[in-house]
């Protein structure tokens, strides 16, 4: 397996649109960096989050998201409650190509915060918006500002590709298709 470089990303984004919106080079502009970087590309936070709620005492079943776990907020600051989580989406729209798998990491900037980054592997072929995963390890109540930069994909380009197909567009938690 190969990681593949920010010239591969480049192209792939401008023929194949990987990656849309896509930001060509890593941009700082007084911020926490966002766009492409050497080996991967630094995805930023929309402005909707779902924030974890227990007010109505409500079971979390992974299969079948009842809306009464989570207060929604489309919004320009978003507080993580401690010891608690939040749920985003990537600003871009992502395209993976069938011989790659991309691995997101959280950026370091947020895991000094106590602020750990959740992300599923994106598999071969899959596409859509990227769900994030914000928990918050901390006691304390972390403000989270969107279009930042959350996480850092990294593109693995796969030596031969699996016999197993990647399921296509469902549902996720955003009412949107995937």
């Amino acid at each position: 397996m190969a990681i593949l470089s920010d010239r591969w990303i480049r192209e792939a984004a401008q023929t194949q649109g990987m990656i849309e919106p896509f930001v060509e080079a890593q941009r700082r502009d007084g911020c926490i960096s966002y766009g492409l970087s050497s080996y991967g590309y630094d995805a930023r936070v929309a402005p909707e989050f779902k924030i974890f709620t227990n007010v109505d005492s409500t079971i979390v079943d992974p299969k079948d998201f009842n809306p009464k776990n989570f207060v929604d907020r489309e919004t320009d600051v978003c507080i993580i409650p401690p010891n608690s989580f939040a749920l985003a989406r990537t600003v871009e729209y992502f395209r993976i190509p069938r011989d790659v798998l991309v691995i997101c990491l959280g950026k370091s900037t947020y895991a000094r915060c106590g602020i750990i980054v959740n992300v599923t592997p994106l598999e071969p072929g899959w596409e859509g918006h990227v769900t994030l995963e914000f928990s918050n390890t901390t006691p304390c109540p972390p403000r989270s500002t969107p279009m930042k930069a959350r996480a850092n994909s990294c593109f693995c380009r796969a030596t031969n590709r699996a016999r197993s197909a990647t399921p296509t567009g469902r549902a996720n938690i955003w009412g949107k298709r995937a």
